[in-house]
């Protein structure tokens, strides 16, 4: 377990409106990417290139609890790509698991936040329409204060769009400042270029992103070492979101739980 003397993260906490005290400390949460019923990993963000393919999503989030882990990130890849969905994988594992669960994928509507929620997850993440229709975005984390996170997938520092193919043309300090005002749960920021190589971090432009998000921040995308994740903790993120680091054995997943989980 996590170490009181480790700082809790948040330094900029203080320029947060919807900040009522110091944030939680650093976790790191495993991601459980589900694909035609499967548990997947995939390179770069390119659903053609899968490294990691686990027939049983809820054996392998199971098997992330027994390690330690106590959130999880989930996120339906067929239902953000539009080819199905596995909307009942992800009620079993937040029915039959003790998970703070985080869905993402798919939602570009309030009828679909809402069914997501109502299955019992704690937050939402949003990507897509979030980054291409400001005023919906506005009244949904409205409608679910606290709720609602925005997914920003990031290649070279600008954010992109529609399943990672387009740019928007927007730098992601830019767009982070966009959403001060809003009630959002926190932003979960991707670098595609990064994800699933194992490579490591592009710090500065990791240090760049905490510092102009007055919402909690998580990241995601080449995180492969405990200095990697030590250095999230230290520049004040919320936490990682870990994929192929753990599925490979990069990291250690029991190492990683019982230093960065609370």
């Amino acid at each position: 377990m996590t170490s009181s003397a480790r700082k809790a993260p948040g330094d900029n906490s203080k320029n947060d409106p919807h900040t009522t005290g110091p944030r939680p400390p650093f976790q790191a949460i495993p991601a459980v990417d589900l694909k035609g019923g499967r548990c997947v990993q995939l390179v770069g963000g390119r659903p053609e290139e899968e490294k990691v393919s686990l027939p049983d999503p809820v054996a392998v989030a199971r098997g992330w609890w027994e390690t330690g882990f106590r959130t999880l990130h989930v996120v339906d890849l067929d239902a953000a790509l539009g080819t199905g969905d596995n909307r009942k994988l992800v009620e079993i594992m937040v029915q039959e698991l003790s998970f703070t669960v985080q869905v993402g994928g798919g939602i570009r509507s309030q009828k679909k936040a809402q069914e997501i929620l109502a299955l019992g997850v704690e937050r939402i993440i949003v990507g897509t329409r979030a980054v291409e229709d400001p005023v919906w975005l506005g009244r949904l984390s409205h409608a679910h204060p606290g709720r609602v996170a925005v997914a920003a997938d990031i290649r070279d520092g600008m954010v992109l769009s529609k399943g990672w193919t387009e740019e928007s043309g927007r730098k992601i300090e830019d767009f982070l400042r966009s959403m001060e005002e809003l009630p959002l749960a926190g932003v979960l920021c991707t670098d595609v270029s990064r994800e699933g190589k194992v490579q490591g971090m592009d710090r500065p432009g990791v240090r760049r992103t905490l510092q102009a998000s007055v919402h909690p921040v998580w990241i995601s995308g080449g995180v492969s070492s405990m200095a990697d994740l030590r250095f999230l903790d230290e520049e004040g993120a919320a936490g990682a979101v870990l994929g192929m680091a753990l599925y490979t054995g990069a990291l250690n997943a029991n190492q990683v739980a019982k230093e960065f989980v609370t």
